[in-house]
């Protein structure tokens, strides 16, 4: 993809590492509840840790919106629709500035 303006290639790399950091909070929060990886670990509640600190505040926000599922939580995946409408709508913005 190419970006001609500097901002936008900045809000553009920080959805990208947004986007890599929920997968890694959604893949590291699997292992712990399937036991493959040790929680009593120090670098494993560490990441856990700073993981949880940036996704709960806005998880927590959209909980209360979603269906009853028993113990499935789609939350991450309505963060994650979300995340990838907002970096669509940015290279939407920056493409039709650049043809102005």
């Amino acid at each position: 993809m190419m970006v001609s303006n500097p901002l936008f290639y900045l809000i553009y790399i920080v959805i990208e590492v947004y986007t890599y950091l929920l997968v890694a909070y959604v893949i590291i929060s699997w292992l712990i509840a399937f036991e493959v990886i040790n929680r009593h670990s120090q670098f494993v509640q560490q990441i856990s840790y700073a993981l949880h600190r940036l996704f709960e505040p806005v998880l927590k926000r959209i909980r209360p919106h979603m269906p009853d599922l028993g113990g499935i939580d789609l939350s991450v995946l309505v963060l994650f629709i979300g995340v990838q409408v907002v970096a669509y709508t940015v290279r939407w913005v920056e493409y039709n500035l650049a043809q102005m």
